[in-house]
């Protein structure tokens, strides 16, 4: 699956990341992260610090912070001339992946339906609307999905899952695919978030578990079997 070119992005405004509640560099590692996952940096393709700084209007040392991070996780490695390119996952690391986190994925899910609280489940069901209202736009899933499933981590309250979970989560960006662009997916996915959103407000651990684990599980055929090229 070929890259698209990457978009130009306006420069971001000096409050918005603040306004967001995050840092720069923050900011700049979730929006490369979404780049990676949709496939407008390609395997192979070299991030530049002064590259990026444009891309994204911020000053270099945020930037350098999060292309760190960015390699600490394993989604950048050093190329031709000790410069930082995407990684690029075989075979047999993504089904390591998908197995550890259908099982991270149902055990945050239990958590919530034991400890979520009413915020938790309204965020959950907010942001489920959000994804709903968007579902014809596959670009718009990517990091709305993304969302959604950090706060089921967070209404785990288990700061050790939630670490782990974002690891994971961040790696998937090197699947380099967006599997909502295949046809009935995203309704999919909205019916398997509602399963999920449900047997947390109904604090059914079992069911929780059962169904964020059926919707990793999902996912990985969606991937291998439907996604096109």
């Amino acid at each position: 699956m070929k890259a698209s070119p990457t978009r130009r992005r306006e420069p971001i405004a000096d409050g918005d990341s603040a306004r967001n509640g995050k840092s720069r560099s923050s900011y700049v590692y979730e929006k490369l992260c979404d780049a990676i996952s949709e496939g407008r940096f390609a395997p192979g393709k070299r991030l530049g610090e002064e590259e990026i700084a444009k891309l994204f209007g911020v000053s270099r040392t945020p930037v350098c912070e999060a292309l760190l991070r960015l390699q600490a996780r394993g989604l950048l490695t050093v190329g031709v001339g000790r410069s930082l390119v995407v990684a690029q996952l075989g075979m047999q690391q993504v089904l390591e992946l998908y197995a550890m986190r259908e099982i991270l994925e149902g055990s945050a899910a239990r958590f919530a339906a034991q400890h979520a609280g009413a915020a938790d489940i309204a965020l959950l069901r907010r942001l489920h609307k959000e994804f709903m209202d968007a579902w014809k736009q596959p670009a718009r899933l990517v990091p709305l999905n993304r969302r959604f499933h950090q706060a089921i981590y967070e209404a785990a309250h288990n700061r050790y899952l939630t670490q782990a979970l974002n690891e994971f989560h961040d790696a998937f960006a090197l699947l380099h695919s967006n599997t909502f662009r295949i046809p009935n997916r995203p309704r999919e996915t909205n019916e398997e978030h509602i399963k999920i959103i449900e047997a947390i407000a109904e604090r059914d651990p079992d069911r929780a578990e059962q169904a964020a684990r059926e919707h990793i599980r999902l996912a990985q055929q969606t991937r291998f079997e439907r996604t096109p090229e």
